[in-house]
């Protein structure tokens, strides 16, 4: 079995320290236990009893927390359904994000133990690990399943907290204008883009889809919000409930930057 195309010792030196096991590190290296094994062995990597007999380790996480509707758990639900990957050979799921303060809040939500997956060349964006099968099954129930960019829907999200659920969005693919007369929200499933567009007119917004189409002959498609007062009422409603900062702070700062000349109106 030919190990994959990049992946070099210091690599799987990583993973294995990050705490990730054998069933996890297998698809991703493309060895198998025993060559993985022979790798640290050379490479003279203490192995962890447990871990190297394949077993993976607990790694503590509440595993009712998308059982049950909250603000927070939509937040985070809106990171995962746009910045969220679910591993289809093992029951894990990952969440990565450039700002790695919001992977603490959503990991201290969770109550997970903070197990960022290892760094190489073609993966430097920082990425939480959460390894639990009911977490896995929950958020598949919720229409985030592998390979989900193309296909995912837009959730049953009660309409109290859509809010969260849209803020949480916003902040995985989301981009917000500087001058905040306009934020659009990229994804390539047209199924999730005409649920986000019915919540914005359903707040009375001024909003719009387009698509493009890329190089490998996919739909890309963005939802826009525009108006100079228009993205302030946004954000009135977006960022009712937050707390302990959970949100990404540049966008909030663009889109209620022109919030005084809406009160003023």
């Amino acid at each position: 079995m030919p190990r994959n195309p990049g992946i070099t010792d210091e690599m799987i030196i990583q993973m294995y320290k990050s705490g990730m096991p054998f069933k996890e590190m297998q698809p991703i290296i493309g060895l198998s236990d025993r060559a993985i094994r022979n790798v640290l062995y050379k490479q003279g990597v203490k192995m962890n009893r447990e871990q190297s007999s394949g077993r993976p380790r607990v790694h503590k996480v509440n595993e009712n927390f998308f059982k049950k509707w909250s603000h927070e758990m939509a937040w985070v639900l809106g990171l995962f359904i746009t910045d969220g990957h679910v591993n289809e050979h093992v029951h894990s799921v990952s969440l990565s994000q450039k700002d790695e303060r919001i992977l603490k809040i959503a990991a201290n939500y969770m109550c997970a133990d903070y197990i960022l997956a290892p760094f190489w060349k073609t993966k430097t964006t920082p990425t939480l690990l959460i390894h639990s099968k009911e977490i896995k099954k929950d958020l598949e129930v919720l229409g985030i399943k592998s390979r989900k960019s193309l296909n995912v829907p837009f959730p049953n999200v009660p309409d109290q907290y859509l809010p969260s659920f849209i803020r949480g969005v916003i902040d995985g693919d989301g981009w917000v204008q500087k001058a905040g007369y306009v934020m659009n929200v990229t994804t390539a499933s047209i199924h999730f883009a005409e649920g986000l567009l019915s919540v914005f007119y359903s707040w009375s917004l001024n909003s719009t889809i387009t698509s493009t189409t890329t190089k490998t002959g996919n739909k890309v498609y963005r939802v826009w919000v525009k108006g100079k007062y228009v993205l302030p009422k946004l954000g009135i409603i977006i960022y009712e409930n937050v707390s302990n900062e959970n949100f990404i702070l540049y966008k909030k700062e663009r889109m209620m930057q022109r919030i005084t000349e809406l009160l003023n109106e």
